[in-house]
C-alpha cells in the first residue's frame, strides 16, 4: 500500500495516486451542499482499480514490478477522464467514465443475458435505458509497451495533448496517443561503451506552453533543455544549466547529493524547479549559469551524510511542487516533514504529516530541528530523527491552497485555513 505517486487533474476536483502494488486510487472533491457548507473540498474514494500486474521477462531473467512510478493527467475533453499510467516498463492509457443507465429490452437476448431462440421472437422491441445505481469504470483504451530497455522514472503530456514523452536512465521516447506499437526516440546518452557511463537521466518534463520544447535533468546535476524543432534526434540541448561547484564544500558525498531527483516547469513556463538532496534551486529559462533562488530543506543533515549513506537514505528521491501561482514551493524531508518556501517574502515552514495532528479541521504548528546544543520544548533534536518515515510525493491543488501529501501508506490532504 505504499503510495509511489500523487497527482491532482487539471481542475483539482480529482486526485489520483498510485501504490506500489500497481493500484491506481482516484479520489473525488464533494460538491458543496447546503446543510454541510464545510465538506466543500473533503476528497472521497471515487474508483479504484488495478492498473499494472507483476510480470516477468524470461529473456533477461528480470521481475518486472508492478509499483506505479508515476501518473498524469489528460485535461477533459468530455464526460469521461483519462490519464496515463507507468511503471518501470509500461505506460498505460486509462479511460475512467461513469453509468448509471442499463439498456433493456433486446430483442435476441432476455434480461440475463441468455441468448433467446429466434423461432420465439415474433415482434421487434426497441431497447430502452433504465436507471441504475451510478457505477465509475476504469478501463484500458491504449498500452504502451516495449520500448524502454532501462526503468522509466518520468512521463509528461505535451502541450498538444496529441504526443506525450517517457524518459528512463539513458532514454526519452516521444509516442502519439494513437500509436502504441511505434515511439522516437528523442534523446539517447547510452555511451558505445556502457564503461564509459558517467550519468544518467533521472526526470523530464514538457514545457507546459511550447510544444516543441521540453527539459531533462541528470544526476550530474545538470538540466538541459532542448528544442524539438531543431533536429530530430535532440542530443544536442539548446541550453544547459548548471551551478559551479563551490571547491569548499566538496567532499566524498558531493556527487550523490547533487544528483537531481525532480524537475518542475513553472505554470507560467518562465522557470525550472529542482530538487537535489539537500536543497531546491529555481532556475530563470534566461540564465543558465547558475540559479536565481537557492532553499534549503533539511541543511542539518549535512554531518549525517554518512549514516545515510549507510542506511541508502541518501538515495531517496524527492518530488518538488508549485502552487497555482508560482509564488510558493514545496517539497518533502524525513521524519514526515514537508516543506514550504514563499518565494515573496522569502519565508519558509516545517509542518509534519502524522496521524497524531491530522484531526479534521486540526491546525497544522510548524516544527523545528536542532542541532547540537539545548533543545527547546517544540524542537526536534537531529539525532532523533525518523529516517523510516519520509515523504517523498506531494501534489499541490492546480487553483487553490489545497495540498496531497503521501507519507508511506497513508494520504494527508490539507486546505488552507478559512475564516
Amino acid at each position: 500500500d505504499i503510495i509511489s505517486t500523487v497527482e491532482f487533474n487539471h481542475t483539482g476536483e480529482l486526485l489520483a495516486t498510485g501504490d506500489k502494488g500497481g493500484r491506481v486510487v482516484i479520489f473525488q472533491r464533494e460538491q458543496e451542499s447546503k446543510h454541510q457548507p464545510h465538506r466543500r473540498g473533503e476528497y472521497n474514494v471515487y474508483s479504484t482499480f488495478q492498473s499494472h500486474e507483476p510480470e516477468f521477462d524470461y529473456l533477461k531473467s528480470l521481475e518486472i514490478e508492478e509499483k506505479i512510478n508515476k501518473i498524469r493527467w489528460l485535461p477533459q475533453q468530455n464526460a469521461a477522464y483519462f490519464l496515463l499510467s507507468t511503471n518501470d516498463k509500461t505506460v498505460k492509457l486509462w479511460k475512467v467514465s461513469e453509468r448509471d443507465k442499463r439498456p433493456e429490452g433486446y430483442n435476441l437476448k432476455d434480461e440475463d443475458g441468455r441468448l433467446r431462440d429466434p423461432s420465439m421472437i415474433t415482434m421487434l422491441r426497441v431497447p430502452v435505458l433504465r436507471p441504475m445505481d451510478l457505477m465509475v469504470e476504469a478501463t484500458p483504451r491504449r498500452v504502451f509497451a516495449n520500448a524502454h530497455t532501462y526503468h522509466i522514472n518520468s512521463i509528461s503530456v505535451n502541450s498538444d495533448y496529441e504526443t506525450y514523452m517517457s524518459a528512463d536512465d539513458l532514454r526519452i521516447n516521444l509516442w502519439n496517443f494513437e500509436i502504441t506499437n511505434q515511439s522516437f526516440n528523442i534523446v539517447d546518452i547510452k555511451p558505445a561503451n556502457m564503461e564509459e557511463l558517467t550519468e544518467v537521466i533521472t526526470a523530464a518534463e514538457f514545457h507546459p506552453h511550447h510544444c516543441n520544447t521540453f527539459v531533462y535533468s541528470s544526476s550530474k546535476g545538470t538540466i538541459r533543455l532542448c528544442d524539438m524543432r531543431t533536429a530530430a534526434l535532440c542530443d544536442r540541448h539548446a541550453k544547459f544549466f548548471e551551478e559551479p561547484e563551490d571547491p569548499s564544500n566538496r567532499s566524498f558525498f558531493s556527487e550523490i547529493i547533487s544528483s537531481i531527483s525532480d524537475v518542475k516547469f513553472s505554470h507560467s513556463g518562465r522557470y525550472i524547479m529542482t530538487r537535489d538532496y539537500l536543497t531546491v534551486k529555481v532556475w530563470d529559462l534566461n540564465m543558465e549559469n547558475r540559479p536565481i533562488e537557492t532553499y534549503q530543506v533539511h541543511d542539518y543533515l549535512r554531518s549525517k551524510l554518512c549514516s545515510l549513506y549507510e542506511n541508502d537514505c541518501i538515495f531517496d528521491k524527492f518530488e518538488c511542487v508549485w502552487n497555482g501561482s508560482d509564488s510558493v514551493i514545496m517539497t518533502g524531508s524525513y521524519n514526515n516533514f514537508f516543506r514550504m518556501f514563499d518565494r515573496n517574502t522569502k519565508r519558509d515552514v516545517t509542518l509534519e504529516a502524522s496521524r497524531e495532528n491530522s484531526k479534521p479541521r486540526a491546525i497544522l504548528k510548524p516544527r523545528k530541528v536542532c542541532v547540537g546544543g539545548k533543545r527547546r520544548k517544540d524542537e526536534i533534536s537531529v539525532d532523533s530523527l525518523d529516517f523510516s518515515k519520509k515523504i517523498l510525493h506531494t501534489a499541490w491543488h492546480p487553483s487553490e491552497n489545497i495540498i496531497a501529501v503521501a507519507a508511506t501508506n497513508n494520504l494527508y490532504i490539507f486546505q488552507d485555513k478559512v475564516n
